[in-house]
């Protein structure tokens, strides 16, 4: 079930929407054509706006608004509640014929028809990292929770299986092992016999893939509970059992807050080799401020010091559509003590569909470096 919005727009001569005739006919002409479509179309409310006009049809559940803005553009919406068993009121291949009949009849300049947005219990529609919104096939929701910490959901999408969704972002699908592969930068670092930190990860990708690497042994610090048990039961297919065994001679999960743990660690002096910082994206921000920019920085300087002195940190950064966002955290890790420096590569992440950033950083100085 969900709420379709079929959407229209159209460009024209300004002049014809100032002009009160000319509006009127569009409007006549505009509701004839609708009603080959939309049984007993009827004009419900209008009114002159700011920026042009608006015009509300109904025909019966269906709500249909015409707005003229004075600048040159005319958006139809045709809203109504869908069943799913139910055919569309109107559909696609409707929508692209109403859309030419319009331009031709009304000697528009340009018109453009979307396929229906659906919108309701399952969400089909995801932001990428420069906020665009992308549609995708999902079809079910299988678990919808929200813990102490965040909303939980895990959802199925035909072409990508089954996808971690977190406070309303896609973070991993069943299709995306080359996210969890360059992140690790499985075939270039060598984990074998190594002491690995994680903090986050709570899907357990990582955590699976890397315990294949034959590390001596890895710890997990995550904080959210439900995280963990919804992956368990609907992601194991990218997790294996890790989050069903908790602990094992090579790895441990711990719950909790991941800096109350790297605190401790420093205290008691403990080291590893790898510190992988696998917790939120980098913000999309004007400036390096706020309270995420600050838990960044701070995550930052825990880790290189509980890192080895050749230990490296491992993390995501954004989508390549980010480069201001990317450049300001490159410009934190030059202001780290000791200085460091980094590496940093590129993957197409199926359910992100888009390119995403993934950064290597070691202590050292130099120049950074694109692999």
């Amino acid at each position: 079930m969900s709420a379709n919005s079929v959407l229209l727009d159209f460009s024209l001569d300004p002049t014809r929407i100032s002009d009160e005739v000319s509006r009127k006919d569009i409007v006549k002409l505009c509701k004839e054509h609708l009603e080959k479509y939309l049984d007993s179309l009827k004009i419900t409310y209008d009114m002159l706006t700011e920026d042009g006009y608006l015009c509300v049809l109904s025909s019966g559940p269906i709500i249909t608004t015409i707005r003229f803005f004075n600048q040159g553009l005319i958006t139809i919406n045709i809203e109504y509640y869908r069943a799913e068993c139910e055919a569309p009121k109107i559909s696609f291949e409707q929508t692209r014929e109403l859309e030419n009949t319009l331009v031709q009849n009304l000697k528009l300049n340009h018109g453009q028809s979307l396929p229906a947005l659906q919108r309701g219990p399952v969400t089909k529609y995801f932001p990428t990292a420069d906020e665009r919104v992308i549609e995708y096939d999902i079809d079910k929701v299988l678990y919808d929770k929200r813990s102490d910490f965040q909303k939980i959901q895990i959802v199925h999408s035909k072409s990508l299986g089954n996808m971690l969704v977190l406070d309303e972002l896609q973070n991993i699908a069943e299709a995306d092992l080359i996210y969890t592969e360059t992140l690790m930068r499985r075939g270039v670092e060598n984990y074998k016999g190594k002491e690995i930190c994680i903090l986050g990860g709570g899907d357990g990708a990582l955590l699976y893939e890397l315990l294949k690497e034959e590390p001596k042994h890895v710890v997990m610090l995550e904080i959210d509970e439900l995280v963990m048990q919804a992956c368990n039961k609907y992601m194991n297919s990218i997790c294996g059992d890790v989050l069903e065994r908790r602990k094992a001679d090579d790895f441990e999960i711990i719950v909790g807050d991941c800096m109350v743990y790297l605190n401790k660690y420093m205290k008691e002096g403990r080291q590893f080799d790898y510190v992988f910082g696998d917790l939120t994206d980098i913000p999309i921000s004007d400036t390096p401020t706020g309270e995420i920019w600050d838990f960044i920085r701070t995550i930052l300087e825990a880790s290189f010091k509980v890192l080895k002195p050749d230990g490296r940190f491992m993390t995501h950064g954004n989508g390549v559509s980010c480069p201001e966002s990317l450049q300001m955290y490159e410009e934190q890790l030059g202001k780290l003590t000791p200085a460091v420096t980094y590496t940093k590569c590129t993957a197409f992440v199926p359910s992100f569909m888009e390119e995403w950033v993934f950064y290597q950083v070691q202590r050292g100085s130099g120049a950074a470096a694109s692999v």
